[in-house]
């Protein structure tokens, strides 16, 4: 049997590789088991929507949002403006970050590499623990601990996850270093066709393009939600990257493939707009 390819953000160890390896062991397709997919490590998130909308992958995960930080913008603009894919899945995942480093006193850290999220979530901790110290933005986390196993970098260390300790096998000095405790991230699982009409879908995602200098146009589109009781969990704008002040609307809300009321709504939405574009209704796993 043929495995299907599902490219991540690597290189191994990542939080967005755990949500792959979660996907496959709980909740891929009765009809599929763990052995049926490749884990296809990406460098960064335009290559892994890139993959998968030229067809050298079949599926990607992609980090969207984290109850810390917020949206991951990049995301959202690519799936809402650039490429046509659907969002098959969401994922959400618990993070916890730790400082790994080979160096067993702190004040010989002289450099802490990191995803910026990542950088960003423990921020308390390292003005308050490493206030000297020079930072670096990198890839990913598990990238940023990989790097620690380098020579060049034996005077640094590293914010990552339990699981880049584990496959990268450097020594955790801090555990649970986030300044926030309740920390989640919701990944995406994309492709490019929508999930089929029997999935047990829970959430659908819409990108909102409003009619030109018209006032009062995001009150219309919510008030169609509003009007059928559709709860809304996430609405964002994002600028169409036209001129400025042009903006379209991100729309979540808990909407199924079997609302007996989706295509009143769906051709309520299509006179209150100037168009949107349905970018995929699916399970959310947690």
């Amino acid at each position: 049997m043929k495995k299907s390819a599902l490219a991540y953000l690597g290189p191994e160890g990542t939080h967005t590789h755990e949500a792959a390896q979660m996907f496959i062991t709980h909740y891929a397709a009765k009809s599929a088991t763990k052995d049926a997919y490749k884990l296809v490590p990406f460098p960064d998130i335009p290559t892994i929507m890139e993959a998968v909308a030229n067809g050298s992958v079949e599926q990607g995960i992609v980090p969207a949002e984290n109850s810390i930080e917020g949206t991951v913008n990049l995301t959202l603009d690519i799936l809402a403006q650039e490429l046509d894919l659907y969002i098959q899945g969401e994922i959400v995942l618990d993070i916890t970050h730790h400082l790994l480093t080979f160096l067993t006193d702190i004040a010989a850290i002289q450099t802490v590499m990191s995803h910026p999220q990542a950088l960003a979530q423990c921020r308390h901790f390292l003005k308050r623990y490493l206030p000297q110290v020079t930072i670096l933005q990198k890839e990913s986390t598990a990238e940023a601990v990989r790097l620690l196993t380098k020579q060049k970098h034996k005077n640094a260390a590293a914010i990552g996850s339990f699981a880049s300790h584990q496959h990268y096998r450097v020594p955790i000095r801090y555990a649970n270093i986030n300044d926030f405790p309740h920390n989640q991230t919701r990944f995406l699982l994309v492709g490019k066709n929508p999930v089929s009409l029997s999935t047990n879908t829970q959430k659908t995602s819409f990108v909102m393009f409003p009619h030109d200098n018209r006032p009062g146009q995001l009150y219309e589109i919510l008030s169609v939600f509003a009007k059928y009781q559709i709860n809304l969990s996430k609405i964002e704008s994002r600028p169409q990257k036209r001129e400025l002040g042009i903006y379209l609307f991100w729309v979540d809300c808990e909407l199924s493939l079997n609302h007996p009321k989706l295509q009143v709504i769906l051709n309520e939405l299509r006179t209150k707009t100037k168009y949107y574009k349905i970018l995929g209704s699916y399970p959310v796993y947690r």
